[in-house]
């Protein structure tokens, strides 16, 4: 299972904020004195997300099942590593529960068709996308309640908005996290919490680098045209998203702009659901 990929198919290198994260505070830095607990944290979308909200400020939690993933990004960003595997409920109720943000990004994927897609598989993928998330907000929300402030950022995908074939599991949890996402928003408003979606096309990661070369050396046709023939066929911007892109617009919505933003899905998917 890799508890680090979420969105559609999310690594890249990404430069640790390290001596921005040992500085005075700066306005920049809007988020010090804030706990923020990321899952799928070890790479990806998550890594990106736990370097962008240690370089606001704020302390991070850096779960994942990658042990050794996990405590090196903890390492550059000053953060907390916090190895749990979120398909094991007991592992996910032990999560710290004084997150003052929480990142829902741990995801992971299977594709097959639905009378042939693997029972065990699609209920996997439901503990890890679905009750995971679940589980943390549970824990987590009495903590924003009493500090009467809070904010939940879930990454969802554009197959939270949209389905595509062969990928049933996977569209059912984005679905369902949509759902919780605005259950949470309803419920959190009288306290001061928001709750809201992320939606992602393709992210530049690699998993998604490894699917284009394989396909690619399948069909005998170059990377980039199987970029656009394929992954990018649906989106109007021809490119993939950059994890770095969907961790800044989590952080907007942790920013004091935002706070009225509820309940709602921020599609980052080049315009594929304009269509």
């Amino acid at each position: 299972m890799d508890s680090t990929k979420s969105s559609d198919e999310g690594s890249s290198q990404h430069p640790g904020p390290g001596d921005a994260c040992a500085s005075a505070p700066t306005p920049t830095r809007f988020l010090t004195g804030r706990k923020v607990l990321v899952t799928g944290a070890a790479a990806g979308i998550g890594r990106a997300c736990a370097e962008g909200f240690a370089a606001a400020g704020a302390e991070v939690y850096v779960v994942d099942r990658a042990a050794e993933a996990a405590k090196e990004v903890a390492r550059v960003i000053g953060g907390i590593a916090v190895v749990a595997d979120l398909s094991e409920a007991d592992a996910v109720d032990a999560l710290p529960d004084d997150a003052d943000i929480v990142v829902n990004n741990a995801g992971l994927q299977h594709v097959a068709p639905v009378h042939e897609f693997p029972p065990e598989r699609f209920a996997l993928i439901q503990r890890v996308m679905v009750e995971a998330p679940f589980r943390i907000l549970r824990r987590t929300l009495p903590h924003m309640y009493a500090r009467e402030w809070g904010r939940v950022v879930n990454i969802s995908s554009v197959h939270g908005l949209r389905a595509s074939a062969y990928k049933s599991a996977y569209v059912a949890a984005k679905h369902a996290l949509e759902g919780l996402s605005k259950v949470v928003a309803l419920e959190g408003a009288a306290h001061g919490v928001t709750s809201n979606c992320v939606n992602p096309g393709y992210v530049r990661t690699a998993l998604v680098e490894e699917q284009v070369a394989d396909q690619a050396r399948a069909h005998g046709i170059p990377a980039a045209e199987v970029l656009e023939r394929v992954f990018l066929d649906r989106t109007a911007i021809k490119r993939l998203i950059e994890p770095e892109e969907v961790a800044e617009a989590a952080l907007w919505l942790c920013t004091a702009h935002s706070g009225h933003i509820t309940g709602a899905s921020i599609p980052l998917d080049g315009g594929w659901t304009a269509r």
